[in-house]
C-alpha cells in the first residue's frame, strides 16, 4: 500500500508548529490585510496572471513592474475600484501640506485632513487609514502602529529627519516609511548661510535694537567669513549644498562625515577630516547631521571644551544634537561666541528658555523649509512617494527598506514570483515537529555575483516559507527582521554557470535543512528538501524535486507523486482524478533511471478531495504523493 500525505486542509494546524522560534509576532494582524503590495504576491493565480512572455509583458502599457510585483487582493480591488466596488484608499494628513500636494492625493484617494491631532486621538483615527502623512510635529509611535491593526501600509514625513517616527515598529509592523529629502535642500542650505552670515554681523540683534529707539553701532562689530574655516557636519544633500556656498563667500570649507565618500567632497573643494579635527580647528561650525542615539547631544559640555574659544555655532538640522544647556555654559564662558539656532530639542522651546533669551543666540522657529517654493516642493514629492507606495512601487526615498533600482525590479519580476512559490512548496513538504531553522537559498547565473542583487528575492523566498504558517505579513521591508525573530537562519549561495547573461537568474534553488519531509522524494543526497525552479517565457516552473527533473508551470494546485516508471501510470492517475471532476492542468514526468522510480508531477485546478487521493493512494505503483497548494 502506497503512503499517502494527508491533504493540505488536514495540515493547516500542524503547520503551524513548523517554526522552531514561534512565539507570535508584535505584528499580529486579524484580518491579514495587503501590506506594501508590490511585495505581497497572491497564492491565488485566478486573480494574478505574469504575461506569457517577459517581454510582452513588460513592453505593454498596461503591465509594469507594479503590477508584476503586488498582490492579488490588491490587483483584484483596483480593478473593482475602477467600477465603483471598492473604495479608495484614506490617507490621513495630520499636518499642513501645501495644495498641490494635496490635490496630488486627492486625485487617487480620500483625504482626512486633521490637524493638531492628540496622540490619543491619531490612535483613535489610523485604523482606519492606509497611510499617513506628517511634518515634524506628529510622533508616529509604536502605539500608532499597534492602533493601526495592519491597515498602515505607508508613512510619509514632509521632509528630511524622520526622528519622529519609530522606524522598528514600521519594520515590524510591515509599514514603509517615506520620506521628501530633495524638494527642501536648497531652502534649508540657504537658510544656513542666512544664519551664517546673519550672526556674523549681528544682524538680528542690530534689528532690535534699532526698533527699540537705539543706535549702537559700535556695540554690533562683526566679523568677517573670507579666509574662516567653517567645519560642515554631515555632508549629506543640505550640507554639502552650504559648502559650495560657503566656498563663494571665501571660507575654507572643512567637513566630517564617516558615510560621505571623499571623492565628492574633493569635487567641490572641501576637505573630510575626522570630528575632533572638525570641531577644534573651526571658526564656523554648521551642522547637518540626522538625531540618532549616536548624535543625541554629541554637541556637550566635554565636546565644547575642545572648541577653539570664539567658535560659532549654527544648527539647521536637529535640536537634540546639541546639549543646550551644555551650550548656554559655553556661551557664558566666552567658548562659544555666538549661537544661530533653527531648530531645538523641544518645539517650541519654552518661553522662558535661556537658550533663546541669551543675548549672543539668534534663532528662528525651524524655517529651514519654509520657502514658498520648498513648501510645494516637499508637498509634490512626499504626495507622489505615498501613492506610488500605495500603487505597489518602492520608492527611492524609502528608509527602513533595501532600495532596489526600478530597472532591477523589473528585471527581477517573474524571479519574484518565483521565488515565492517555491517558498510555499517547499514548506508544505515539511513535516515532524523540530522546526524549521535553516534555509539556503542558491542563485544559478551567468552573471557576476556581485552585479545580482538578491535582497528582493531573499524577501519572497522568506515570504513564502513563513506565510502560509503564521498570521505575519512578509513583505521587503520586514522579512529580514520577522526571521530574525522567529530563530530562521536563511544563507544565500551564488553559483556561475554557462548560460545567457541576458537573463539575471536561470534558477533559484530552495533548501531546508535539518527537516523531515512528507514526500521523502524532495529529500537531496545530503538529506535536505531540495526544490529548484525557473523562469519559462515569464511563467514560473518547477524544475527539480530532490534528485528528480520535472518541468511544471507553477500555478493553480500540484501533485506529486513517487511511482514505479512503467507504462499507463499517466492514464491510471489521470482517470482518477477526470472520475472525480478535478481538470488537469499539465503533467510531467521525470526520473532518474529507466524503468525505476519517477516522479509524476501534475498541475490540477481543483483541489481532490480525501477519497480521490485515497485512490491515487491505492494504485499499486504509487510510493507516495502529496498534494500541494500554491
Amino acid at each position: 500500500m502506497a503512503s499517502t500525505a494527508s491533504p493540505h486542509t488536514a495540515t493547516t494546524t500542524h503547520l503551524n508548529s513548523l517554526l522552531s522560534s514561534s512565539s507570535s509576532s508584535s505584528t499580529n494582524h486579524n484580518n491579514k490585510p495587503s501590506n506594501l503590495s508590490f511585495l505581497h504576491t497572491s497564492s491565488n493565480p485566478s486573480s494574478f496572471k505574469l504575461l506569457h512572455s517577459v517581454s510582452a509583458s513588460f513592453s505593454s502599457s498596461k503591465t509594469t513592474i507594479c503590477n508584476v510585483l503586488k498582490t492579488a487582493d490588491i490587483s483584484l480591488s483596483r480593478d473593482l475600484k475602477g467600477v465603483g466596488l471598492v473604495p479608495k484608499p484614506t490617507i490621513l494628513v495630520s499636518e499642513k501640506l501645501g495644495e498641490a500636494g494635496l490635490d496630488l492625493l486627492r486625485s487617487f484617494g480620500d483625504v482626512d485632513c486633521s490637524y493638531e491631532l492628540s496622540p490619543q486621538d491619531l490612535c483613535a483615527k489610523i485604523s482606519s487609514c492606509d497611510a499617513l502623512i506628517v511634518r515634524s510635529g506628529t510622533k508616529v509611535t509604536r502605539e500608532v502602529f499597534e492602533a493601526a491593526q495592519g491597515r498602515l501600509k505607508v508613512v510619509g514625513r514632509a521632509g528630511v529627519g524622520i526622528d519622529n517616527v519609530d522606524l522598528q515598529a514600521a519594520t515590524e509592523f510591515g509599514c514603509l516609511v517615506v520620506n521628501a529629502p530633495t524638494a527642501n535642500t536648497i531652502a534649508a542650505a540657504e537658510h544656513g548661510i542666512a544664519l551664517l552670515t546673519s550672526m556674523a554681523r549681528n544682524v538680528a540683534q542690530a534689528d532690535a535694537s534699532m526698533k527699540a529707539g537705539k543706535w549702537l553701532r559700535s556695540k554690533y562689530v562683526g566679523v568677517s567669513l573670507v579666509g574662516k574655516t567653517l567645519a560642515v557636519m554631515g555632508f549629506g544633500k543640505v550640507g554639502s549644498e552650504v559648502a559650495r556656498r560657503a566656498k563663494g563667500l571665501g571660507m575654507h570649507v572643512i567637513a566630517h562625515d564617516p558615510y560621505a565618500p571623499a571623492d565628492r567632497a574633493r569635487a567641490i573643494g572641501v576637505d573630510l577630516v575626522s570630528f575632533e579635527q572638525a570641531i577644534g580647528t573651526a571658526d564656523f561650525i554648521s551642522l547637518h547631521m540626522p538625531l540618532t542615539p549616536a548624535t543625541n547631544k554629541v554637541f556637550n559640555d566635554d565636546t565644547f571644551a575642545k572648541m577653539k574659544k570664539g567658535v560659532r555655532l549654527i544648527n539647521v538640522a536637529r535640536g537634540g544634537v546639541i546639549d543646550e544647556d551644555a551650550l548656554v555654559r559655553a556661551l557664558d564662558s566666552g567658548i562659544v561666541a555666538q549661537a544661530a539656532l533653527d531648530v531645538f530639542t523641544v518645539e517650541p522651546p519654552p518661553k522662558d528658555s535661556k537658550l533663546v533669551q541669551h543675548e549672543y543666540v539668534t534663532v528662528t522657529p525651524h524655517l529651514g523649509a519654509s520657502t514658498k517654493e520648498a513648501q510645494e516642493g516637499v508637498a509634490i514629492e512626499i504626495a507622489e512617494a505615498v501613492v506610488g507606495a500605495l500603487n505597489g512601487e518602492l520608492s527611492a526615498t524609502a528608509v527602513n527598506a533595501p532600495m532596489v533600482p526600478p530597472e532591477v525590479l523589473s528585471e527581477l519580476a517573474p524571479y519574484v514570483v518565483l521565488a515565492e512559490k517555491l517558498g510555499r512548496l517547499a514548506v508544505q513538504l515539511v513535516t515532524g515537529g523540530s522546526g524549521i531553522q535553516s534555509v539556503k537559498v542558491v542563485y544559478k547565473s551567468a552573471r557576476d555575483p556581485d552585479s545580482l542583487d538578491t535582497r528582493l528575492l531573499r524577501a519572497m523566498v522568506t515570504k513564502g516559507i513563513i506565510e502560509p504558517i503564521s498570521d505575519t505579513i512578509i513583505n521587503l521591508v520586514n522579512a529580514d527582521f520577522i526571521a530574525k525573530q522567529r530563530g530562521l537562519r536563511i544563507s544565500e549561495e551564488r553559483i556561475i554557470v554557462d548560460s545567457s547573461p541576458e537573463y539575471p537568474v536561470e534558477s533559484i534553488q530552495v533548501q531546508i535543512s535539518s527537516v523531515q519531509s512528507k514526500f521523502a522524494s524532495a529529500l537531496s543526497e545530503n538529506g535536505n528538501i531540495s526544490i529548484e525552479g525557473k523562469v519559462k517565457y515569464g511563467i514560473p516552473h518547477l524544475t527539480r524535486v530532490g534528485p528528480y527533473s520535472v518541468d511544471v508551470s507553477l500555478e493553480g494546485n500540484l501533485i506529486l507523486c513517487k511511482q514505479v516508471d512503467q507504462p499507463g501510470m499517466i492514464g491510471q492517475v489521470g482517470n482518477i482524478l477526470g472520475g472525480s471532476n478535478v481538470n488537469v492542468s499539465f503533467m510531467s514526468v521525470g526520473r532518474t533511471v529507466k524503468r525505476k522510480q519517477a516522479i509524476m508531477a501534475i498541475g490540477v485546478d481543483e483541489e481532490p478531495d480525501k477519497d480521490t487521493q485515497k485512490k491515487i493512494g491505492e494504485v499499486s505503483a504509487v510510493e507516495e504523493f502529496v498534494f500541494l497548494k500554491l
